[in-house]
């Protein structure tokens, strides 16, 4: 299975199965000289863990992050680095019933068009579970991006009045703060698009908007423009109806996403179906699964966003020749 990879200089590649023996994420290009211990990420695979709200799965996972590689006294060496995070409480008799049947909403019957074979255990691949292992790679993402003050602040909102056996979905509103000018490149790599890939890549995510998103659609040129200023002697923009990118590359300003999440497509309600010899089935799932996933996906869609601004922030270095000398003669000059 090809595409699980993502980056150009610091690559994330995630592995395993919802209900395999572990997921976990091999990082490459992450700079040598970093600090970082099991303990960093606690916090964020802890709001990624389910929680104890009426809207969260029942499954309970530790998500303790193993480091297997790549790290020496604390400090990351510069080679690859490997996480691991076993899977705990995984309880596989509750799908038997799923071996031949697609579920509505669920990637069964794209797989088995694709590979002849799948994994009916919790999803396999396609289950969100595979997004602990993107939250542990988005961890060391931001330890590189850091040091520059970027941070992520993200608001999820949901419906409340929730059916019983139904789902619901909602939003996930970010902010990045402090992201340097002149990140992605301004054709086929713009910055936008390939943050609009990490998070579409999320299984859960339908849409997505940058900015003032569809509203600009609706607005007048002389309304939508966002104005140069010179602020404390540094340029910025005025407004920020761009949300922080223009012409493929990051303004400086902050960069504003809003993503649109579909509800959970495993619900108890009864639904019609067929099974994999295209016999009618009304289906009832059972298992522990989330009512919403909203709260949860927060911390998947900062890690994605993460991981692409790491990855971009190393590629821009070469992105002048001043970046080359200044980095080798004052090298040399020490």
């Amino acid at each position: 299975m090809s595409g699980s990879t993502i980056g150009k200089i610091f690559t994330v590649t995630t592995w395993g199965e919802s209900h395999g023996a572990a997921i976990g994420a091999v990082l490459d290009g992450v700079p040598a000289g970093i600090k970082l211990c099991e303990d960093d990420f606690l916090t964020d695979m802890s709001r990624r863990r389910p929680s104890t709200d009426k809207v969260s799965t029942k499954r309970k996972e530790s998500d303790t992050v193993k480091i297997m590689s790549g790290v020496y006294n604390g400090l990351t060496l510069g080679t690859p680095i490997s996480l691991i995070i076993f899977n705990e409480d995984q309880h596989s008799p509750s799908y038997d019933n799923l071996e031949h049947t697609y579920r509505p909403g669920h990637a069964d019957f794209t797989y088995d068009m694709k590979y002849g074979f799948r994994d009916h255990r919790g999803g396999g691949r396609s289950s969100g579970r595979e997004t602990a292992a993107r939250v542990a790679a988005g961890v060391v993402a931001k330890k590189i991006l850091e040091p520059l003050g970027v941070t992520f602040e993200s608001e999820p909102v949901l419906k409340e009045d929730i059916p019983a056996g139904d789902s619901v979905g909602g939003t996930v509103s970010l902010r990045i703060k402090n992201v340097p000018a002149g990140l992605g490149e301004p054709v086929f790599d713009k910055l936008d698009g390939l943050l609009s890939r990490a998070i579409m890549s999320v299984g859960a995510v339908k849409a997505i908007e940058f900015g003032d998103g569809i509203k600009a659609s609706k607005t007048l040129g002389s309304k939508n423009n966002d104005e140069f200023i010179n602020k404390n002697g540094k340029i910025v923009t005025k407004t920020n109806h761009c949300g922080g990118v223009l012409g493929g590359m990051s303004t400086g300003g902050d960069i504003v996403i809003k993503a649109y999440i579909k509800p959970t497509p495993s619900i108890s309600l009864p639904q019609k179906t067929v099974n994999d010899k295209g016999e009618p089935v009304t289906l009832e799932i059972k298992g522990r699964h989330d009512i919403s996933i909203v709260k949860r996906v927060a911390p998947v869609l900062e890690a994605m966003c993460a991981i692409v601004l790491a990855d971009e922030l190393l590629a821009n270095m070469s992105s002048k020749m001043s970046n080359v000398v200044s980095f080798y003669k004052g090298e040399i000059d020490e």
